[in-house]
């Protein structure tokens, strides 16, 4: 199970995800988020090959690359709540 964020850190919600970020970190460790930039080549094929078309967005994957949930806008989801799936993978 891994994590996925895509965003564009030079925007008007750079700051909201790198917080949650960081937060997210401290709180359940990083061992399995991948942070990605949109404007980037690996961000733009992530997004492409997943179908995001809002960003920010938090994608939980399976170990086969499945989509288990993905939160994609403004409104970020609560830690726990993503948390959650790496911890059902565990």
């Amino acid at each position: 199970m891994r994590l996925i964020v895509l965003y564009r850190p030079r925007s008007e919600h750079g700051r909201t995800v790198e917080t949650f970020i960081q937060d997210y970190k401290y709180r359940h460790g990083d061992g399995r988020m991948e942070i990605l930039d949109i404007d980037s080549r690996d961000g733009s094929a992530t997004a492409m090959l997943y179908d995001v078309m809002q960003y920010p967005a938090i994608l939980a994957l399976a170990n086969d690359g499945s989509v288990l949930q993905m939160w994609q806008g403004d409104s970020l989801p609560l830690m726990d709540e993503v948390a959650s799936y790496t911890l059902n993978a565990a």
